[in-house]
């Protein structure tokens, strides 16, 4: 995983972590380490359904180990703000295998 000026571009904005267990989790990068262990404040976690709407977790400051990451990437706020979360409807996302 890439780490360095790729993840220093995103501090204090808001972006989007996949885990290894098929998590969502929305939050302002806050800091991130070698390891590229991520500290996002402000985040909670998204849990996609196929019958009712996503329901958003509140987690707030929260750390997230390098080695549980599959992907990060950037939010659009503006076309987050306008999604109407709760008449999406997903699968929930499978454990990444390696």
């Amino acid at each position: 995983m890439a780490s360095g000026p790729g993840l220093e571009s995103l501090v204090d904005q808001t972006i989007s972590v996949i885990t290894n267990d098929g998590r969502n989790i929305v939050g302002v990068l806050r800091g991130f380490d070698q390891a590229t262990n991520l500290i996002l404040d402000e985040s909670h976690e998204r849990v996609y359904s196929t019958k009712e709407g996503v329901q958003q977790l509140v987690l707030g400051l929260y750390i997230i180990r390098g080695d549980n990451i599959s992907v990060v990437g950037e939010l659009d706020e503006e076309l987050d703000a306008n999604l109407d979360m709760s008449k999406l409807r997903a699968h929930p996302l499978k454990p990444v295998v390696h």
